[in-house]
């Protein structure tokens, strides 16, 4: 018997791929052999950024006696979650169901058909804090197995079974409106924590898809409660820990409610959302600080997450080497007052101090402490900027975490949308340039000739796991934002590819969505699941891009689909809307229309392009926007607005709705090239124009950016 995890295209399998447990990959042939030997399996899941995914490997799995037992009495097979998000979706929800708490590591115990019988997360290597060893349960799985084997084939039955009778099918038959989405926001005001900003108290994570549904109510409604929530979250979490405020970027989460110490790794889908969400609420107030944070956050993913071939890595590591040669947590980005003097010297040390609440008791561990900006800003900025660059230059010269380099389809969807957006918003062409790169790679690496999706892939290499749901809808949400700051039909048509592929693999009769395909592996369950996580669940990413599209094409069956879809969310809203954040957001923009802002006129002439820069601007809940050539097919609209051949300027869109987003040949339907939002939009009076439609009526168009400007309530700032 050997280790069989040293071909693995996933870091974290190759960070146990020398471990003396003789793991297998998740497959057929890991189960057969459980059949064969008669044993149970060891299922552990994890990922290569989690801290206490390392502890156990150290702890347990690198353990010859540990490992013997193990190879002895069980088949051990190693999950990297974020590469088969179906197969940990379904047993942590088990592990949920019959603990009550759930994390990583994953510790699974099942049959050799796949039923789960014991479950737990981490177990250390001696009895502690009420938590038996992890060789403890070892031992009590294998005498139950030897010695009570029909019992364990009882509950692993009831356990399946119990699963299998969890549906969200039962929807409401319409999407949330306006008093389910105003109790989603008096929900929120309640679990609001009015001292430190966010909701709930320790750990607390950052709430981007609120923040999203925060943002994008206060425009549909002018709620002040819900932008001041969203900003005053904004700023205590820029001024905390949980920002690096020497390299910008965001850590996974606060250990404590004020934001002071993170759990120090770095994701590529929290800093792609947080990008999205601060550079909203610049758009929405102006915000210097908004800016400065998602600038900053951006400039972090292209500087280190960044690969080779022009992808997004996953995560970085929270650990990282010490000085003594060890390893630890936070050891790349804490100080001591000490470290900063070596630095920078005792008097703008002192500065430092005062400026990033470095304490001699230090704010973690071990006397050190993590920068935050706990006080008033300095008076002399240039100072502190002097300072923050030669710590920044200091510690690139520590130890540096490790970077899980391979890239996930879903969160590089999620980052083309925030640096599309992030570069149109706040003139950075090269963040749009990063952005069209990520999403040439997904093109070329991660879809296949028939217009599937591969879950993941590391130096330019497909791996071998399908897509789930939220692959599909986020890089579709990426290729629809990069189409509106592009203008590029290319991404409009492939973002309609993937839809299809989640209307006729994912979406159930009901109009239910499923996370696995409906050709994908059969697990003990197909799995489903409408409440966001970290990120948006793939049910409400596939419903915002539905939205999006259809409002792009006049597509009667994405927005039909949008619609069954966001039932769920109607039965959740008041109830739980810390978890369905991003279906609150998808649903502000379907009761706002969504709007439809289509420019036209000539390519590099300054009048369309402050068209365009005042169409983005706009914060509309979910506004679509295209910008591209006039139709030379259709009749010079007269200044006052009026059509020539006399159509009034408020009927109804030209094209109406469609029953379908494409033609059969992937053409539009009636076989244009141009999209359908941009046809029939003439100049007027030979001039680039602006097109403002919502719910098929359209207003007169203008010519005029401020006009415009005024329409989509644009702040004047801009």
């Amino acid at each position: 018997m050997v280790n069989r995890l040293a071909d693995s295209t996933s870091p974290y399998l190759l960070q146990h791929a020398d471990n003396p447990v003789h793991w297998w990959p998740w497959g057929d042939a890991a189960f057969e052999e459980a059949r064969s030997r008669d044993v149970p399996v060891m299922l552990s899941v994890g990922y290569s950024s989690c801290h206490w995914c390392h502890v156990m490997a150290h702890e347990s799995f690198e353990d010859e006696a540990t490992a013997d037992y193990l190879n002895a009495h069980f088949v051990s097979v190693k999950v990297d979650r974020e590469e088969r998000p179906d197969v940990d979706a379904v047993y942590m929800e088990a592990v949920q169901a019959a603990t009550g708490q759930g994390g990583w590591p994953m510790t699974v115990f099942l049959t050799p058909q796949r039923e789960p019988f014991y479950f737990g997360t981490y177990f250390p290597p001696e009895p502690r804090h009420g938590m038996p060893s992890f060789r403890q349960v070892l031992q009590g799985v294998r005498a139950a197995w030897a010695d009570r084997r029909e019992q364990v084939g009882e509950v692993a039955g009831r356990i399946v079974a119990d699963l299998a009778g969890r549906s969200f099918a039962d929807g409401a038959p319409h999407p949330p409106g306006g008093a389910e989405l105003h109790a989603a926001l008096m929900q929120l005001s309640r679990d609001y924590d009015t001292r430190h900003g966010g909701f709930g108290t320790a750990p607390k994570f950052p709430p981007s898809m609120v923040l999203e549904f925060l943002l994008r109510h206060h425009a549909r409604t002018g709620s002040e409660a819900a932008l001041q929530m969203a900003r005053d979250t904004c700023d205590a979490m820029a001024r905390g820990g949980i920002h690096d405020q020497l390299g910008g970027g965001f850590a996974r989460y606060s250990v404590d409610r004020g934001w002071i110490v993170p759990h120090f790794e770095k994701m590529l889908y929290d800093n792609a959302l947080l990008l999205r969400a601060y550079t909203h609420l610049w758009r929405a107030d102006g915000s210097e600080s908004a800016r400065r944070v998602a600038l900053g956050t951006a400039d972090f993913m292209v500087r280190e997450l960044r690969t080779a071939e022009g992808g997004f890595a996953s995560a970085l590591d929270a650990d990282s080497e010490t000085a003594d040669g060890g390893r630890a947590e936070g050891a790349f980005y804490a100080w001591t007052p000490q470290q900063l003097a070596e630095v920078l010297g005792e008097e703008d040390a002192q500065l430092a101090a005062a400026h990033f609440g470095v304490t001699e008791e230090g704010t973690f561990e071990h006397g050190a402490s993590v920068l935050r900006l706990p006080g008033d800003a300095v008076a002399d900025a240039g100072r502190v900027e002097a300072v923050r660059a030669a710590l920044f230059e200091a510690r690139e010269r520590r130890p540096r975490p490790e970077r899980d380099d391979k890239v996930v389809a879903a969160w590089n969807g999620l980052a083309v949308a925030a640096l599309a957006e992030a570069g149109a918003l706040l003139d950075r062409p090269d963040l749009v340039e990063a952005a069209t790169a990520a999403a040439d790679l997904l093109v070329a690496v991660h879809l296949t000739p028939a217009g599937r999706l591969l879950r993941t892939s590391r130096d330019g290499t497909a791996g071998p796991n399908a897509g789930v749901l939220e692959d599909y809808g986020d890089v579709a949400e990426g290729f629809l934002t990069l189409y509106a700051v592009t203008g590029e039909t290319a991404w409009l048509e492939l973002a309609g590819q993937l839809l299809d592929a989640v209307l006729r693999h994912f979406t159930g009769d009901d109009g239910s969505l499923f996370d696995t395909a409906d050709d994908a592996e059969q697990l003990i369950r197909r799995p489903q699941d409408p409440t966001d996580n970290a990120a948006p669940s793939g049910w409400t990413a596939a419903a915002g891009a539905l939205l999006s599209y259809a409002a792009y094409t006049g597509s009667a069956r994405h927005r039909e689909a949008a619609e069954r879809a966001l039932g769920v969310i109607t039965r959740l809203a008041g109830r739980v809307p810390r978890f369905v954040g991003w279906g609150l957001a998808v649903a502000e923009a379907a009761l706002d229309g969504p709007r439809e802002v289509a420019v036209v006129g000539p390519a590099g002439d300054p009048a369309t392009a402050a068209l365009h820069r005042t169409a983005l601007m706009a914060t509309a809940p979910g506004a679509v926007v295209a910008v591209g050539e006039p139709d030379p097919a259709a009749a010079p609209a007269a200044p006052d607005g009026q059509a020539q051949d006399g159509q009034a300027p408020d009927g109804q869109a030209q094209g109406g709705q469609v029953p379908d987003g494409q033609a059969p040949d992937g053409r539009w339907p009636d076989g244009g090239d141009a999209a359908p939002l941009l046809r029939g939009r003439p100049l007027l009076a030979g001039r680039p124009a602006a097109y403002v439609c919502r719910n098929f009526t359209c207003e007169v168009p203008t010519a005029d950016a401020d006009e415009l400007a005024e329409r989509l309530g644009v702040r004047e700032a801009h």
